[in-house]
């Protein structure tokens, strides 16, 4: 146990020890600062609840953050092959399953860190600048919301780790999991479950959770409102299922690979 908390360390003092992990830190920080500003100053919104000026400043600057999570968790893997590390890496008394599993906790660690950042100062600075008084929006439906936003997250940084480890490009892993950010209301219009029933089981079609409390989705756009079969449930078990085999993907080809050329 302390061996594996020793190589934990070790690889979180790789991220950290980066001045582009503590400028990315620093331009979510100063976002989620002046976000809230912006709205009250430049847009006049000075009545605005606070939860609202919030929930908002959250999610616009949780875009950036998925950008640079996704960053952080495609270099985990192929930045070792690119800096020619991975052998130095193997050759220490830690099997391949513990050094893979120690990179993936430290990319999770690091969006959820990323992410109390935004979420705690733009809340804070939200509660400074606007009325928490006249409040619309309820604080339990709020952080759900902001939990559904992580779970997104959550399984594209599983796609940028995948990826990451089977094909050792960082630049493809990034490509990919930004593609699949952009583009995954279009598939879901695309392939909607309204009119195809094999569409339910698309991983498009499920990561977006917040559809199951907002009426406005991309389903309702279309109309029909969420397909029928698809619930909170089901979406969380299709999410699952693609996780494990991400996951297992990941952890089969980076333990069988044969470093030595």
């Amino acid at each position: 146990m302390v061996s594996f908390g020793n190589l934990l360390l070790n690889e979180n003092m790789k991220i950290f020890r980066r001045a582009r992990t503590w400028i990315m830190l620093s331009i979510l920080a100063l976002s989620a600062l002046l976000l809230p500003l912006l709205l009250r100053e430049g847009l006049g919104a000075s009545d605005m609840p606070a939860l609202e000026a919030a929930y908002t400043t959250v999610q616009i600057v949780f875009f950036l953050n998925t950008i640079f999570c996704v960053v952080i968790a495609a270099e985990a893997v192929a930045g070792e092959f690119t800096w020619g590390t991975i052998k130095l890496l193997l050759i220490r008394p830690w099997s391949r399953s513990k050094i893979l599993l120690s990179k993936y906790l430290t990319v999770i660690g690091f969006s959820i860190l990323s992410t109390l950042v935004v979420i705690l100062l733009a809340w804070g600075m939200s509660s400074v600048l606007f009325t928490t008084d006249l409040e619309t929006r309820n604080t339990g439906q709020t952080f759900t919301l902001w939990g559904y936003m992580y779970v997104d997250l959550f399984i594209t940084l599983a796609i940028a780790f995948m990826v990451s480890s089977v094909f050792r490009s960082g630049a493809l892993a990034i490509g990919l999991s930004l593609f699949i950010m952009f583009t995954q209301n279009i598939f879901t219009l695309i392939f909607n479950p309204t009119r195809y029933e094999w569409a339910k089981y698309v991983l498009f079609n499920n990561m977006d959770l917040s559809r199951y409390m907002n009426s406005g989705s991309v389903f309702d756009m279309i109309g029909g409102g969420v397909p029928e079969g698809m619930t909170l449930g089901f979406s969380i078990a299709v999410l699952a299922a693609y996780y494990v085999i991400f996951m297992v993907i990941s952890w089969v080809v980076f333990s069988r690979r044969d470093v030595a050329g």
